[in-house]
C-alpha cells in the first residue's frame, strides 16, 4: 500500500519497478488535482486569473476528457464516452473548459473520478495483454501508435503542467498553496 502524504495523495514509490514508478506519479498528479479542487463550491471552481480563461472547474473537466482520449479513445480504439460523444466540437474546440461553469461541483468531481476510473481498468486491461509496449489501436496526429509507456508518460506531464496551473488558481482563490 502507498503511502499517504498530508494532502490525501499516494506518494510513487521510491524503488519501484518501471510500471508501478509510472502508475505512482500518475495517480499522485491526479490526487494533486482533486486536493486542489478539494472543499470549492461553484463560484470557486469558476473563478479565472486574467487574462487567462482557465479555472479548476475547466481543469477537472478538461482532464476527465483527456483520460478518456488517451486511455479509451487511442489506445483502445473505443468511441468516445459521454458527454464527449455528443459535443459539436467544430461549434466549440474548447467545450470542455467553457461548459464546466454550468457543472456543479458535484458533477465535475464526478466526472473526472468516473473517467479516472475507467483509465485505470483500461490501463490494467493494456498490461495484461502487452505490457508497456501495448501499443495504441489509434494513432496520435502524427500517425504514430503510442506505447502505453509513451501514454502514461504523457498523462504525468499533462497533470503536470496542468497541476502548476491549478496552483496558481487556488491560490487567487482562498490563499491555499503547497504543492
Amino acid at each position: 500500500m502507498a503511502n499517504i502524504d498530508n494532502f490525501g495523495r499516494p506518494q510513487p514509490p521510491a524503488a519501484g519497478s518501471e510500471i508501478d514508478t509510472l502508475l505512482g506519479f500518475l495517480d499522485f498528479h491526479r490526487a494533486t488535482l482533486i486536493w486542489k479542487t478539494a472543499g470549492l463550491e461553484a463560484e470557486a471552481l469558476a473563478k479565472r486569473l486574467p487574462p487567462s480563461t482557465m479555472t479548476l472547474g475547466g481543469l477537472l473537466k478538461h482532464m476527465a476528457y483527456v483520460e478518456d482520449i488517451w486511455f479509451s479513445v487511442r489506445l483502445f480504439g473505443s468511441e468516445a464516452q459521454e458527454p464527449w460523444r455528443s459535443v459539436d466540437w467544430d461549434a466549440d474546440p474548447d467545450w470542455e473548459w467553457n461548459s464546466a461553469k454550468s457543472d456543479s461541483p458535484d458533477d465535475l468531481r464526478a466526472l473526472f473520478e468516473a473517467s479516472v476510473k475507467a483509465s485505470r481498468e483500461l490501463t490494467e486491461k493494456a498490461l495484461g495483454q502487452g505490457g508497456l509496449d501495448q501499443l495504441a489501436a489509434k494513432p496520435r496526429r502524427t500517425g504514430e501508435h503510442p506505447s502505453l509507456r509513451w501514454i502514461l508518460v504523457h498523462m504525468i506531464e499533462e497533470y503536470a503542467r496542468h497541476n502548476g496551473h491549478a496552483d496558481l488558481l487556488r491560490e487567487a482563490i482562498d490563499g491555499s498553496t503547497g504543492s
